[in-house]
């Protein structure tokens, strides 16, 4: 028997119903749970995603050194410039990231609490620099 049997990304925000809808949306998905604190959500494909209440969250300033990115989500998709348009229109923003690996191959955006997430054409192969 596994000694871990499920695993679930938490991102911590102020308004978790909220953003919520952002990424239901995003991953065609559904909440599965819900309280006054946190919400969680499992995509079309299985992904968990949970979105915990901060009262002071701050969201992080990558690609900005003063409030580095710590953790990031990143999506699998088909059609970047589809998908962009969607995540904007969910009201996502683009995000500038210096030196990326190419402008075709993945982009990265922010939710609409701040976090921040890539979106690429396949799983990365090489490690990340800086």
């Amino acid at each position: 028997m596994a000694l871990v049997n499920a695993g679930v990304v938490v991102l911590d925000c102020a308004e978790p119903e909220r953003l919520a809808v952002f990424y239901t949306e995003l991953l065609e998905g559904e909440q599965t749970d819900a309280t006054a604190n946190r919400v969680e959500i499992k995509g079309a494909d299985g992904f968990r995603l949970a979105l915990r209440r901060d009262v002071n969250a701050t969201p992080p300033s990558w690609p900005r050194p003063e409030n580095s990115l710590q953790a990031h989500l990143e999506f699998v998709v088909d059609d970047l410039d589809a998908t962009e348009r969607r995540i904007v229109g969910l009201g996502g923003r683009p995000l500038e990231a210096k030196d990326a690996p190419g402008p075709l191959e993945e982009r990265g955006f922010a939710d609409p609490a701040g976090h921040s997430f890539v979106v690429r054409r396949t799983t990365p192969t090489a490690p990340k620099q800086g």
